[in-house]
């Protein structure tokens, strides 16, 4: 009987195939708020009844004036390669715009249009960060901040911020968290999750702190900037510090104030060094933002404003019935939000209470999925924004739906046996 070479034999069993995918994804979380939205569409997708909270997605419709610049851009055909850095008209829109809502002043060149804000945060980070350097994130903070750090060789730093003091980044603890190894503040105003807005003493107190470290650059995420409760005038770091707005990268958008989320719009102006990078990496990844969605960026930016007023007052009615019933409910509590349309809710008491089902709630994230079975309510839990124990919910929604949801929410909590307390000092 013939037998086959050993040796033959053992060079015929294949190899076990590489893992596809490296270490630093491997050790990459998904976007919480994208995670539990595409939950709430799995569930209804069961034929669940479900109401999403997770996602900050204004419900009004794109304004006309901008969606017929987009449909005159299809029809004049301009379905080309977009120049990488956005068409030169949208760049000196934006120039305008922030001359005349910010006062600041910048040549095109220093300008740069993106798939959205999160792409220039991504690009600005990739253009700029030395593996090991520091990203300093107030904490609760939006989800990708500190992953778009990661990704990008660098080492996310949550600061500490308090409840008490309604999340506001003091200059105490800037200073306290800079090393020599920081290389950015990234600067939320206002804030997502919290809503919290800086007022321009504030601001300025931290860029006397940063003044003091010329090594630390800021990028400043103004998408929130026309969404405001109060009427106190809107200040950016830039603005404020002649110094810093040297190294600092302003960044907004058309998503919010302008309902155009889908249309992936976001734009940035800062040093020209800077800029020229992001290009460049934009460049060698995905190039332009397509025509037609840059003219109706330009049409956002040019146009009519009226439509803002009412969306603005829709959002503070949701913000007053969410804050008042989220307040009624025993075990949560919830700040009136400056701006934005996020409540950061406080749920510590619910932490060690017990389910229906005999299981315990250890964590925001143990809270907000006892919501998802119980309630059919989508929230994100705090520990993805940084700080715990907390939940957000978006109010971008019919006023109906987040009294319903609020409702559920408190019905699901009313379920709950609380922990037991220890004993007394």
């Amino acid at each position: 009987m013939n037998r086959a070479d050993p040796q033959t034999a053992a060079r015929s069993v294949p190899d076990p195939a590489p893992d596809p995918v490296s270490r630093r994804m491997r050790d990459t979380k998904p976007s919480a708020s994208l995670e539990a939205a595409q939950l709430a569409r799995d569930l209804r997708g069961q034929g669940r009844r479900v109401i999403s909270l997770a996602t900050g997605e204004p419900d009004f419709p794109t304004p006309d004036h901008i969606k017929a610049a987009c449909v005159t851009a299809l029809a004049e055909n301009r379905t080309g390669y977009p120049p990488v850095q956005g068409i030169p008209a949208l760049r000196e829109a934006i120039c305008q715009k922030f001359h005349l809502d910010n006062d600041l002043d910048y040549r095109a060149s220093e300008v740069i249009v993106a798939n959205g804000v999160k792409q220039i945060i991504f690009n600005a980070l990739a253009a700029s960060l030395e593996p090991g350097q520091e990203v300093l994130i107030p904490a609760p903070g939006w989800v990708s901040y500190s992953e778009m750090a990661r990704l990008n060789g660098g080492v996310p730093v949550w600061l500490e911020t308090r409840w008490d003091d309604n999340f506001r980044l003091r200059p105490e603890a800037l200073e306290a968290a800079i090393t020599e190894n920081t290389r950015w503040l990234i600067l939320n105003n206002p804030c997502n999750p919290t809503g919290t807005i800086l007022t321009e003493a504030e601001i300025r107190a931290l860029a006397e702190v940063l003044e003091r470290h010329p090594q630390v650059m800021v990028l400043s995420d103004d998408i929130y900037e026309h969404l405001r409760y109060g009427s106190a005038p809107y200040f950016t770091i830039a603005q404020v510090s002649e110094a810093m707005k040297a190294r600092t990268l302003t960044a907004n958008g058309v998503s919010k104030a302008w309902c155009m989320t889908g249309w992936r719009v976001g734009f940035a102006a800062g040093p020209q060094a800077l800029i020229d990078a992001m290009r460049t990496y934009q460049g060698q990844t995905t190039g332009g933002v397509m025509h037609p969605a840059q003219f109706g960026a330009l049409a956002a930016l040019t146009g009519s404003r009226c439509f803002m007023g009412p969306n603005l007052e829709a959002f503070r009615a949701r913000r007053a019935l969410g804050v008042q019933l989220i307040n009624e409910t025993e075990g949560l509590s919830c700040h009136a939000p400056d701006g934005a349309f996020y409540l950061f809710v406080n749920c510590a008491p619910l932490i060690g209470a017990t389910r229906p089902d005999g299981g315990t709630i250890a964590s925001d994230a143990d809270l907000t999925r006892y919501f998802v079975e119980e309630a059919e309510v989508v929230c994100v839990p705090g520990a993805a924004f940084g700080l715990s124990p907390f939940f957000r919910i978006s109010f971008a929604c019919g006023i109906e739906v987040l009294e319903e949801a609020c409702l559920k929410l408190r019905d699901a909590v009313a379920r709950l046996t609380p922990a037991k307390e220890g004993p007394s000092a």
